[in-house]
């Protein structure tokens, strides 16, 4: 029995006692790395479906139950809980086979920091450090407007001092232009209490919030208690601000006439591309106050249901505000799990809906408009970084090799060794005749003894281990695969390839570094392609870019081997020290012949010291 059979034996053991509450489970690999994280309401029944035979599974989770070694769970007390507890694991340990939600850019929030009289400032960064955040705001004008209104209607400060009550008391600080101009009430000096601020601060978070009808009437009874009271400067003060806050509302518009908190949710999706734009519209006292919209990739095997569910869960786990009701265009796939976990968070209830007739059917269909918009902006950008393209050069390498299809995707390997020690070797991948670095991948050979080179095993080695993968995984397959070398090379290539049973599957050729020369596995004789034809031009950019890459893994290779020398085991020194040392000296065997005054220099009286006294020791035992 193949050790892999044993390792799903004891899986399936594994699961079978599994608790049957809710909680979230981790399929891991034999490295202990996460493969992918979910949640269940049962977790045994829910691991048990993967591995029932009944049960479709699509080619990411097939690879992923074939690569898993264990499973780990973690019980929650409720669904709420699991909810929150696998998106924070998503995101900490990035599992391969989970949906992919990250943006395209980090978008900017407004940031109310946590801190004595706080600021309020724009911001691509979330610190946990309980300051608030408002966003993410994809569209940037929507924040600028924001922000200034703001700073219209209230006066905050925009400095950066500490205004901690020490400073404030020992009168540290004299009052800048913002103040004069009546920007800001001047707290550095103690014009304005905390608690006024404070108040200042509740106002703009309703305002943030999209809560304009709230704030002006807070703002409307304040100006009459101080009418009232023939504060008739600051009642003026407090009209300017409501008129500037109907001025910011009639920016917004207005989708509905009942005052209600909404959030509606759309989603457009391009199985051809692999990826899904969910979008958000933010409806506050019946107005848009914004949108926001992320990218959804590697979306192969998961319908539009799950992906909503997967979109819902992120946003709500990430966001400080829950609204009354929540509109889909889309079906999600549990929707029981998700209301209870809205609800609890808002401490209210709140409604999920699927408009089908009348005004909010039709603002559904303007949400999933945007929605098909946006996709379509994606996949535009996606041709104009030429992945859809067809560059001439991959066109003229078809003709010119007389291939059956165009070799959009080339695999390219090659060997380097510094005189037959520390052998690696690269394989990089040109999609539509640009590096595709991601997919790069290097080997440390282990067929050949260190010492003692041969490209051809080495190579035999690295095409047989890379297309084993590959086979294993269902791809991706390439279009053509380039060997840099000759006919040995390539025949070793080809060895690898019959050796797993795909021979033929795929052109495959070598080219020779000395004449350019182009060698396919069964002709004699090479094949020339005239020299400054494109395709020759981009094979060449295919095999520079393998040598280069193979060189800076051999580089790297030596240099870690380097700072793990015999010098790291004096006591005191580490890879810093080391690599200072053997820049200083420029080898390890010149920093033993060192004489003390030197190697001070270099890290000091104590370590030199140290240093001497090690390979004194060294020379005495032998």
């Amino acid at each position: 029995m193949s050790k892999s059979s044993n390792n799903k034996e004891g899986l399936l053991e594994k699961v079978a006692g599994l608790p049957t509450g809710c909680g979230v489970y981790q399929f891991l690999d034999k490295n202990e790395s996460p493969l992918y994280i979910g949640k269940a309401k049962n977790i045994r029944g829910r691991v048990r479906s993967y591995f029932r035979k009944d049960q479709h599974l699509y080619g990411r989770l097939r690879i992923m139950i074939a690569k898993a070694v264990d499973v780990q769970v973690i019980v929650t007390d409720n669904e709420a809980e699991a909810l929150i507890l696998e998106n924070n694991l998503i995101k900490e340990r990035r599992p391969r086979y989970n949906i992919n939600l990250r943006d395209d850019k980090t978008y900017p929030y407004i940031c109310i920091r946590n801190e004595p009289f706080p600021r309020i400032f724009p911001t691509r960064r979330v610190v946990k450090d309980g300051s608030k955040y408002f966003g993410p705001y994809t569209d940037v004008s929507n924040m600028k407007r924001a922000l200034g209104a703001i700073r219209s209607i209230f006066k905050i400060r925009t400095c950066s001092l500490d205004l901690s009550p020490e400073p404030i008391l020992r009168g540290k600080y004299q009052v800048c232009l913002e103040f004069h101009i009546q920007k800001c009430a001047g707290p550095c000096i103690g014009n304005q209490s905390s608690e006024s601020y404070e108040a200042t601060i509740s106002q703009i978070e309703t305002l943030l919030k999209g809560h304009t009808g709230a704030l002006k009437r807070v703002l409307v009874e304040a100006m009459q208690r101080a009418s009232s009271l023939q504060q008739y400067e600051e009642a003026a003060r407090l009209r300017n601000q409501i008129s500037a806050v109907e001025k910011y509302a009639q920016s917004q518009k207005v989708v509905t006439t009942e005052p209600i908190d909404r959030d509606l949710f759309a989603l457009a999706t391009a199985r051809e591309e692999n990826a899904a734009v969910a979008v958000c519209f933010k409806v506050r006292e019946g107005k848009i106050i914004g949108r926001e919209h992320k990218i959804i990739r590697q979306i192969e095997g998961y319908d539009d249901p799950v992906l909503m569910q997967r979109y819902l869960e992120h946003y709500y786990t990430q966001s400080a505000f829950f609204p009354d009701q929540v509109f889909l265009g889309t079906s999600v796939t549990e929707p029981e799990a998700l209301t209870t976990f809205l609800t609890g968070q808002r401490g209210k209830k709140v409604i999920l809906h699927m408009p089908q007739r009348g005004q909010k059917a039709e603002l559904m269909r303007m949400v999933q408009a945007n929605a098909e918009l946006l996709l379509g902006e994606y996949k535009l950008a996606l041709m104009r970084r030429g992945e859809d393209r067809i560059p001439f050069a991959v066109q003229a390498l078809q003709n010119d090799l007389r291939l059956r299809q165009l070799p959009r995707r080339i695999e390219c390997f090659d060997i380097s060794h510094l005189g037959g020690t520390g052998t690696v070797a690269s394989c990089i991948v040109f999609h539509n005749g640009r590096p595709r670095k991601s997919d790069y991948r290097s080997y440390k050979i282990r067929s050949v003894p260190d010492g003692k080179p041969d490209d051809f095993l080495s190579m035999e080695e690295v095409v047989h281990r890379r297309f084993r993968r590959i086979r294993n995984e269902d791809g991706p397959w390439p279009d053509l695969v380039v060997v840099d070398g000759g006919k040995g090379q390539l025949s070793s290539a080809v060895k690898a390839l019959k050796q797993t049973d795909i021979y033929g599957k795929f052109p495959i050729i070598g080219l020779s570094k000395r004449l350019e020369e182009v060698y396919f596995p069964e002709d004699k004789e090479a094949y020339h392609i005239a020299k400054q034809s494109a395709s020759l031009q981009l094979i060449q950019r295919v095999r520079d870019e393998a040598h280069r890459f193979a060189i800076n893994l051999q580089r790297k290779q030596r240099k870690s081997r380097l700072l793990h020398s015999e010098l790291l085991n004096v006591p005191g020194v580490g890879p810093k020290t080391v690599q200072k040392l053997i820049k200083a000296f420029g080898s390890g065997q010149k920093v033993k012949k060192a004489n003390r005054e030197v190697l001070r220099d270099v890290v000091g009286q104590s370590l030199a010291k140290r240093i001497q006294e090690h390979f004194a020791k060294q020379i005495n035992v032998q």
